[in-house]
Formats: structure tokens, C-alpha cells, sequence
């Protein structure tokens, strides 16, 4: 038997190098390779039958005053938008870490809830409120049967600007909040006694004390919303903002082939992205502002009585409502059967229900939703177990890089896949005298975008499950698995039989997000998804709202309201299955 052991390791080590380099190759073509393209592009042109090294495009990018507006407009909207998440999301956090009050899980169930909504679908709704001719200005009496006003206050702002920040802030500020309040608890309270007792006054406490351990948390949360922020296509595109960055990229994909801007502005997304996701783990790993161990003081939470109660209270509950706005505003389109110049709809119906299934393209949408979406999940599945598995359990070269790999996606705004899937998988027909049709009609998202679709939406979510996983292993003592090895069970025995039913939790939790997150994708969706018999469910939506026929909007809205319950109950499944570590997977 000894003289077997040598084979037996042999055959081992062969059998995981192999499904190492699978997995290398995969995230290689579709994950490097994209990025590759795109950087090919924006640098390279072809003279005198080579590629040559050029800065001409960035050249005629910097000369365009187009370009310039659009790049502005964005920045704008992100940092206006981070703003208003941090003057909400900070006092709020605040409050929940030190303040006692009745229904706290309630409240903060009801301030998570703006996240069920994709912003995308809610600017469909609030464009219905906030209109010149809207809700709102029904209810003040600005416009109406018997008010001649011409020009009524146009709240979305000129061309929907603020539109999108109010939308955007509504949907980001509990990732924030996220990150403050794991920030805040996360402090020592000795730290802020000892601060008091020297006499220090609690604003000096905060600006002093607590603001500066509290600031790479909150850093980090602002880096994530930035970028969401930045990159978002669909907010804009449905509120008619065309002169921003993430528009223009979806513009340029049909011209990728002649159009130097397409690529350009993808190089500007992914500098600034990656550029700010790279500083805030920096700041996070180097933890300059963090206190040497939390001690065993625990601060008294303070009751909210009295006015300030009332007005902290009351200030929750304004906040709870607007956030809220969106979603009762998307659920009323799509129940109304007549809405025109009035605060609410004339007439009810639930008709646009019926229609999601009977239609031909919200049903094909849906069918093809349900397919992409659970196909990414369960490749997700896979790839995040495996990788997972050997991160805690194996050493091997590669290691670090796989790591890095794993995490990229989370600095990778789909914008920027998608682009680099149309460029680099533009399959020809012929290549060299190769008959290539056969590969296009699989790889060319001009052509059949489905594989590209479930791997787009795969590689933007693979951290959440290999961290839903990781997780796992890592509470997963390892004797549970030499005790199976020992007993005879060979290593993908001990795996099926032992490990993955240990784990069935955080897979079934990661793997229902995963599923929910691509059923409702926006970018990689309206980029990918060129013929409507390929629409998922968002492309489907927009498809919609660019049609002129009675109702077309409220089936988008019904449709929209669709995607939101999906989205809730995968967030009910995984908070009831991980609880509070369901923070962990986006962190």
C-alpha cells in the first residue's frame, strides 16, 4: 500500500491541475480577455497592415467638448449622488448604534427595503410622481382641470439630472448605511469614554475620536456607491439623460468596430473604477485608524424620548415614505388602466398581469430571464465552491492570482464586460480561410448573445458565492473531512457526502441572490440582448417604454413589480438563512 501512495498523489495532483487550468482558461477568455480587447482597441491601430501603438484616440477624446460634457455629467451625478447617501446614511447609522428605540428591526427592515427595487424600474414610477404634470404637482394644486399654469415646477430638473440622483440615492443609501454601521459598532465605546473623560464635548468626541476610525468604512461604502453610481445605464436611459458616460457607451455599441469613443470612454470607466476600488481595499488592508482590540465596555444605548425622539422619529419615518415612493409608484402604473393629468390613475385594472404571460415579448422575456439567470446560478455554484474550497484548503502556485481574479468582478462594471464581450467576441464569418459561421452563431452577441449573457451575469456575481462559500469552509473544521478520508472516503466523497451538505446554507442563500441580481441585470442585458427573441426581463422593460401603444408602460411597470418580488424573496431567503453575516457577501 505504501508503495501505491506515490501514484495515488500523482494522479491527484493531476486531476486538480486540470480543473485548475479549466478554471483559469474560463475566467481568462471571459473575464481577462474582454479587458484585453478593450485596451487593444483604445491603444492600437492598424497601419500598414500592423498594429501600432497610438494615444490618437484619447487625443480626439480630449478635443471633444461632447465628451468632456458627458464625462463631467457623470462624475456629477456620482458625486451627488455619494453625497446625499452619506447625509443620509451616516446620522442614520448613528442613531441605530446608539440610540434605544421600539420596532428597530422593523425600521431597519423598512429602510433595506429601497434596495428590492433596481432604480432602473423606479424611475419608471417616479417619472409618473414628479412630472410637470404628475402627482405631486396635482396634490400642491399647481396644475389641474381648473389651474391655467402653463409652466409647473419640473422637479426631475432639465433633461431629468436630478431625476437620476434622487433615484440613485433612494437605492444606494443602504449599502452605505451598511458600511457606517458595521463601522460604528465596530468601534471601541472605551475609546469615546476615554475621550469624555478628559472633557471633551460629543461633537469634539465625534470630529476627533470617532470620525477618523469611522472613515475607511465609510470610505469603502462611498467607493461602491461612486462607482454604481457612475456606471449606472438604465436610470438615465429611461429618464432621457443622454450626455453621460455609461449612454454614450451603449450608443457606441453598435459602432465599436469604426468609433473610437466606445473605447475610450470604456478605458475612463475602468481607470476610475479600479483606481478607487484598489485605494479603498488599501485603506481597509493598511487599517491606519483602527483601535488595537475592543474592550469590554458596553455603551449604554440612550433612550429616544421626548421631542428629540419625536422629531429623530418622525425625521425615520419621512425617509422610510420617499424611499418607499418608487416602489408604490411603479406598483400603481401598473394597476392603472387610464393615468393621464391626474394625481392618481381614472381607472384600476390588474389586465397588465395577465398580458406579462400572454404577450410574446414579456413571456419569451421571462422564459429567458428564468433560464440565463438559473443557468449563472448554478455555474456560480460551481466555480464558487471549487475556488472557494481550494483558497482555504489548498496551497498551490496561482494561488494569489485566483484570489485577484475572484475579486475583480467587484471593480468590473458590467458597462465594461459587456463592451469587451461585443468587441472581443465578434466573431467572423470567415477567418484565413476558416469557416468560423459556426462559431459566431454560439459567441457573437450580434448573433446569439446566450452564452455570453449567463457568463456575463455569472462573472459579476461569482464573489458572492465564493464568499458565501469561503465562509462556509472556514467553520467548516478541517478534522470533519480527515475523519471521512480516514474511514475510507475518497476526497469527492468526502466533498458530496460531508462538505456540501455542511454548507447547503450559505450555497442556497449565495446561490438564491445570484439568481435574483441576474434576473433584473440592466447593463450587461441591454448591451448583450440585440434581437427581441433574446430579451430577458430588464431589456424587455425597456423595450417597452420606447413603445407609443396604450399600456405598454404599465406592462413594463407589471413586469417591473415581477422583478421586485423576485428580488424580495431571495433577500427574505438569505437573511433567513445567513442572518446578519448576509452583510459579508457585499462588504
Amino acid at each position: 500500500m505504501a508503495a501505491q501512495e506515490p501514484a495515488l498523489l500523482m494522479k491527484h495532483n493531476w486531476k486538480f491541475h486540470c480543473l485548475l487550468g479549466l478554471v483559469f482558461g474560463f475566467l481568462g477568455l471571459f473575464l481577462v480577455y474582454p479587458i484585453v480587447c478593450v485596451l487593444q482597441g483604445s491603444f492600437m491601430v492598424e497601419m500598414e497592415g500592423r498594429n501600432r501603438f497610438t494615444l490618437v484616440f484619447f487625443k480626439l477624446f480630449a478635443e471633444s467638448p461632447l465628451m468632456w460634457r458627458c464625462l463631467a455629467n457623470s462624475l456629477g451625478l456620482a458625486a451627488l449622488t455619494t453625497f446625499a447617501c452619506l447625509l443620509v446614511a451616516t446620522p442614520l447609522a448613528q442613531i441605530f448604534v446608539h440610540y434605544r428605540f421600539g420596532g428597530k428591526t422593523w425600521w431597519q427592515t423598512l429602510m433595506m427595503s429601497s434596495l428590492i427595487l433596481p432604480p432602473f424600474v423606479g424611475a419608471i414610477g417616479m417619472q409618473q410622481v414628479f412630472a410637470r404634470f404628475g402627482t405631486l404637482n396635482h396634490w400642491l394644486g399647481l396644475v389641474g382641470p381648473n389651474v391655467s399654469n402653463p409652466h409647473p415646477i419640473d422637479w426631475l430638473g432639465a433633461g431629468g439630472f436630478w431625476g437620476v440622483v434622487i433615484m440613485q440615492t433612494l437605492h444606494l443609501f443602504p449599502i452605505l448605511f451598511l458600511y457606517a454601521h458595521a463601522s460604528l459598532a465596530g468601534i471601541d465605546p472605551a475609546v469615546r469614554e476615554a475621550a469624555r473623560s478628559l472633557g471633551a464635548s460629543p461633537a469634539r468626541v465625534w470630529r476627533t475620536v470617532t470620525l477618523p476610525l469611522l472613515m475607511p468604512g465609510l470610505f469603502a461604502g462611498s467607493a461602491l456607491v461612486f462607482v454604481w453610481a457612475f456606471t449606472d445605464l438604465g436610470t438615465p436611459l429611461v429618464f432621457g439623460l443622454n450626455q453621460v458616460v455609461a449612454v454614450q457607451i451603449f450608443d457606441k455599441v453598435n459602432e465599436t468596430g469604426f468609433n473610437p469613443f466606445g473605447y475610450t470612454l470604456v478605458i475612463v470607466v475602468l481607470a476610475i473604477t479600479v483606481g478607487l476600488f484598489a485605494f479603498s481595499r488599501r485603506l481597509l488592508v493598511r487599517g491606519e485608524f483602527v483601535t488595537e482590540k475592543r474592550s469590554t465596555i458596553q455603551e449604554d444605548c440612550e433612550p429616544l424620548r421626548g421631542l428629540k425622539g419625536a422629531l429623530i422619529l418622525g425625521g425615520m419615518g419621512l425617509l422610510v415614505l420617499v424611499s418607499l415612493l418608487p416602489h408604490a409608484s411603479v406598483v400603481a402604473q401598473s394597476l392603472s388602466d387610464h393615468w393621464f393629468m391626474s394625481a392618481l390613475p381614472q381607472k384600476w385594472t390588474t389586465s397588465h398581469y395577465v398580458e406579462i404571460f400572454t404577450l410574446p415579448l414579456t413571456f419569451t422575456a421571462l422564459k429567458n430571464s428564468l433560464l440565463f439567470a438559473a443557468a449563472s446560478a448554478l455555474l456560480d455554484m460551481v466555480l464558487g465552491v471549487l475556488i472557494a474550497f481550494w483558497l482555504v484548503r489548498r496551497e498551490f502556485a496561482g494561488k494569489t492570482l485566483l484570489d485577484m481574479l475572484t475579486v475583480l468582478p467587484l471593480a468590473l462594471p458590467g458597462l465594461v464586460l459587456a463592451f469587451g464581450y461585443v468587441v472581443g467576441f465578434n466573431v467572423p464569418v470567415k477567418w484565413h480561410g476558416l469557416d468560423l459561421s459556426w462559431l459566431r452563431s454560439v459567441l457573437n452577441p450580434r448573433e446569439n448573445p446566450i452564452i455570453l449573457l449567463i457568463v456575463s451575469y455569472s462573472i459579476r456575481r461569482l464573489p458572492y458565492l465564493v464568499r458565501a462559500a469561503h465562509a462556509g469552509f472556514q467553520q467548516l473544521h478541517v478534522s470533519l473531512e480527515d475523519a471521512s478520508r480516514n474511514l475510507g472516503a475518497g476526497r469527492w466523497t468526502t466533498i458530496r457526502r460531508v462538505v456540501l451538505p455542511l454548507l447547503r446554507g450559505h450555497l442556497v442563500a449565495g446561490g438564491v441572490l445570484t439568481f435574483a441580481f441576474a434576473f433584473l441585470e440592466v447593463s450587461d442585458s441591454l448591451i448583450l440582448a440585440m434581437q427581441e427573441r433574446y430579451f430577458p426581463v430588464t431589456k424587455a422593460i425597456w423595450s417597452l417604454l420606447g413603445r407609443i401603444e396604450p399600456g405598454a408602460a404599465s406592462v413594463a411597470c407589471a413586469l417591473g413589480v415581477l422583478g421586485m418580488a423576485v428580488l424580495f424573496a431571495a433577500f427574505y431567503t438569505a437573511n433567513r438563512i445567513l442572518g446578519k453575516k448576509m452583510g459579508n457577501l457585499f462588504g
